[in-house]
């Protein structure tokens, strides 16, 4: 037989039971085991020594239990309901808490707090999968708690300290009919039924804590955790507040030349300290400057290091060019001797390379030096990540078919006192274009810098050395 809500509802209260819900007429079995329960309720009542408190201790926590449980119509504003019903029943009801389709009220002379939470909605939690169960448990102080539950509404939420009470008590429940699952200690032998630890299924899931009935108190406690918060605000901010009430001098009485006299007098000696003391003041660190903050333009940079290559790579009678090279100030050429002579090289140089710096390396190699104009610097860097640019590179080089070594390296920086770690893609490739052509490669891509550049007389080949500065 199937518990189904009746269209008239009855309520049954007696001392030590939870309110029950039927309809006579329409559950007749259930009604006459509810009367036999209620009278052994009433029959043991003066046996049963009064409880201190109502909880139990699980994992040094403690759960509230004998709470009266009510179910609740689903529009029915909890606090409210369950002050009209303390107000019915019993006004020292001063505790309550909302647990699915029901309220359950606890009082403060049982033990009760507020915060605490509800034993038998843990245990209805643990138990989810049931909708009608009977449950018996020791506690760790030897006492027995059982929890009765029908079709989802609590029925018995009540602890003992005689084990043969709680086991008539349990009996008396199990003889009503359609329980859907048993659970009680072993040592009772109760037919289909299993023994369970409370420890073992108390998870503190069930969210269901009790709270005050009335609003006073809960006012009252937001009123005093203010007052002591602004007190520890006044006392945390006192200084400032002291200086802002404190009267300041009026700048306007103050002669501003006594004022200038006064502060270079006091610098003058301040001076003088230092010199009899020998005081060195440090000077405080540069701000670091990031290397992208100073960036030639690309393409600038390229056209700049094709000119001074130009310049130095000129042709010599006698002498032949091996190689050029384009670095961060300079552009260097090297020159190999046929029949020329080196006099004749200074005579001619001299001309065509007005400025140039001549090493002589030996009798039949000379190096050739420029300096490089500055350029004007702007601030770039790419806003991708490193491993980005990276795919992105590859992918341009793949598109034009050309090999490339592409390495993510890091930049420390440092002022002394300061450091900042760059990120930095470093790329490396041989190409047959010039450096305006091989730069436009890397207009997708900004904090891009070419380091160096460098003409290979022999394959005709150009080889780049090329960083950008990652996010």
């Amino acid at each position: 037989m199937g518990w189904r809500w009746p269209s008239k509802i009855g309520l049954i209260f007696s001392r030590g039971c939870v309110p029950l819900f039927f309809y006579c007429a329409d559950v007749p079995i259930l009604c006459l085991h509810c009367a036999r329960f209620l009278w052994y309720n009433s029959a043991t009542a003066e046996r049963e020594p009064r409880l201190t408190h109502q909880y139990i201790i699980i994992d040094k926590k403690k759960y509230a239990v004998g709470l009266f449980w009510q179910p609740v119509a689903v529009d029915a504003a909890a606090r409210n309901y369950a002050r009209e019903l303390a107000s019915a029943v019993d006004k020292k009801l001063n505790l309550f808490t909302e647990y699915r389709a029901m309220i359950a009220l606890g009082s403060k002379r049982s033990g009760h707090r507020s915060g605490m939470p509800s034993a038998a909605a843990e245990v209805m939690e643990a138990f989810a999968e049931f909708s009608s169960f009977l449950a018996a448990f020791v506690t760790d102080d030897g006492s027995y708690y059982i929890v009765a539950v029908r079709n989802g509404i609590i029925l018995e939420d009540k602890i003992f300290r005689r084990e043969d009470q709680a086991r008539a008590h349990y009996a008396e429940l199990a003889a009503i009919p359609d329980w859907g699952a048993f659970f009680a200690p072993e040592s009772w032998a109760m037919p289909r039924a299993v023994q369970r630890r409370l420890d073992e299924i108390v998870t503190g899931r069930a969210r269901a804590v009790l709270h005050y009935i009335g609003r006073v108190r809960t006012n009252l406690l937001s009123l005093a955790i203010f007052t002591v918060f602004a007190l520890g605000l006044l006392y945390f901010f006192r200084g400032p507040i002291t200086q802002m009430l404190t009267p300041r001098p009026q700048v306007s009485t103050i002669n501003p030349e006594l004022a200038a006299e006064y502060k270079r007098r006091i610098e003058e000696k301040n001076r003088e300290l230092d010199a009899a003391y020998e005081i060195e003041k440090t000077p405080p660190p540069q701000p670091l400057q990031m290397p992208y903050d100073n960036l030639p333009d690309p393409i600038a940079r390229a056209q700049l290091c094709y000119q001074a290559i130009g310049f130095l790579m000129q042709p010599v009678p006698g002498w032949v060019q091996k190689s050029a090279e384009c670095g961060e100030t300079h552009a260097s050429a090297d020159l190999q001797r046929t029949f020329g002579t080196i006099g004749g090289f200074y005579e001619y140089g001299d001309t065509v390379m007005p400025g140039a710096l001549v090493q002589e390396k030996s009798e039949s190699e000379i190096s050739v030096r420029a300096k490089l104009p500055p350029l004007p610097p702007v601030a770039s860097i790419d806003e991708r990540d490193g491993d980005t640019i990276m795919r992105d590179v590859m992918t341009a080089f793949q598109g034009i078919d050309t090999p490339v070594d592409i390495e993510l390296v890091v930049d420390t920086i440092t002022n002394g006192i300061e450091t900042a770690n760059l990120p930095v893609v470093e790329v490396a490739a041989s190409s047959k274009l010039v450096p305006m052509q091989f730069m436009q490669i890397f207009e997708p891509f900004g904090g891009v810098y070419m380091t160096r550049c460098a003409w290979n007389a022999a394959t005709k080949t150009w080889n780049y050395e090329v960083i950008i500065y990652a996010k």
